[in-house]
């Protein structure tokens, strides 16, 4: 089995950052949604998230590096010695390991140090990390999603409109149990986004990079252009050069808009006549786009 560290490309004293930045970057490279012609998409893109939970949790990463789980997080089973004799004076006996024993253990071990009293003994259990893969569009406008955790319970995770990135969700009294009645601990799963194809998020800002015809950045159109919510009427001012930038107000996350940047294709066979047009073409208003780069 690989290590996570070899998974996610880092050195074993890479910090907390080296770390998430390769996990974002690998994440978003092999997501299934981003590869479907690859068959081993899935499969990468569930070692790179199982690699993600156990490095980016500083508990399961020291418990990795001293061998104690592997690289699923999952408990190394040790060789239980058969009985360990303890005694308040401190003395034992049987080689006592202490990654060995588990909750009876200390049980047992409680238990004889009052006489054979059994003293309550409370404890919190351990919060328990996941990783959580889901589309551009599931982020920004909300989603509910089915996991199943490794003890083989479902959870149905609320994902909120507007979840950002590498944002993680809890989910109180989903992670290890308690010991001795006591509370179990929280579920924390971070979020994963996808890259869409055509939209990008700036905070609570959607940005569409618009490819429009020639014609229509001269003369000024009317179109439809693509939205989280989807299609609208967008009017394009005539004399729209590249760049320019359109706001679609409230149609961002939350109280975010969307913005339309205009990027001009030109025709990509010949057109004669345009040609013959632009030769004899004086323009009234000459420009010098190129001034402030000249001596």
């Amino acid at each position: 089995m690989k290590s996570p560290y070899d998974i996610l490309g880092v050195a074993p004293a890479a910090s907390a950052a080296d770390i998430r930045r390769a996990y974002h970057r690998l994440a978003k490279a092999n997501h299934p949604d981003t590869n479907p012609d690859k068959k081993d998409a899935a499969e990468k893109f569930a070692a790179i998230s199982s690699a993600h939970a156990v490095l980016s949790d500083t508990e399961k990463r020291a418990r990795f590096d001293r061998g104690e789980i592997d690289a699923t997080g999952a408990e190394i089973q040790r060789p239980r010695p058969g009985r360990h004799d303890f005694n308040p004076g401190g003395h034992q006996q049987g080689g006592f390991n202490p990654a060995g024993f588990n909750p009876s253990d200390i049980e047992e071990m409680l238990r004889q140090a009052g006489g054979g009293r059994r003293r309550d003994f409370r404890t919190r259990g351990e919060d328990a990390r996941y990783s959580l893969a889901v589309s551009f569009m599931d982020a920004a406008i909300g989603t509910i999603r089915r996991i199943t955790l490794p003890d083989g319970r479902s959870l149905d995770v609320t994902i909120p409109a507007g979840h950002a990135d590498g944002q993680a969700l809890r989910l109180r009294g989903q992670g290890q149990p308690g010991f001795g009645g006591g509370p179990p601990g929280d579920a924390l799963i971070e979020i994963a986004v996808a890259p869409h194809r055509f939209f990008r998020r700036e905070e609570n800002d959607i940005i569409l990079d618009l490819p429009v015809t020639l014609p229509e950045a001269i003369l000024g159109a009317r179109i439809e252009v693509p939205t989280l919510t989807g299609t609208v009427a967008l009017s394009i001012p005539p004399h729209s050069g590249p760049g320019t930038r359109l706001r679609l107000r409230g149609r961002g996350i939350g109280a975010g808009h969307q913005f339309v940047v205009l990027s001009i294709v030109l025709p990509q066979q010949a057109e004669p006549a345009l040609e013959e047009f632009l030769r004899s073409w004086t323009p009234d208003h000459p420009q010098h786009p190129r001034q402030d780069m000249l001596p």
